[in-house]
């Protein structure tokens, strides 16, 4: 599993870091694919979000930003973890609840 470090600006900059590393993982076109997202929540308050891209032939590759650590786990269309990305600290990236 690779392991690394990138510094994030806002949320838009995380959505795209998250989208051109699922689609660079299987090697997909960037853009090409619908990529969702949904808020997580532990105790009714935000902890994180969850991202799924939907790749071709209904495969799924998904990550998690979670807050408490700042850090993005990738995982691949079986669910085994790929990557782990800690995010350093630059601006202060806020989740809507």
């Amino acid at each position: 599993m690779l392991t690394s470090e990138r510094t994030i600006q806002s949320l838009d900059d995380l959505r795209n870091y998250v989208n051109e590393t699922l689609c660079e993982f299987d090697q997909l076109e960037c853009g090409a694919f619908l990529m969702t997202e949904r808020v997580l929540k532990r105790g009714g308050k935000p902890c994180g979000i969850y991202f799924c891209l939907h790749g071709p032939r209904a495969i799924r590759f998904s990550a998690i930003w979670e807050t408490q650590n700042n850090m993005v786990l990738f995982y691949d269309s079986s669910g085994e973890r790929f990557q782990k990305t800690q995010l350093l600290p630059a601006a202060e990236l806020e989740l809507a609840a």
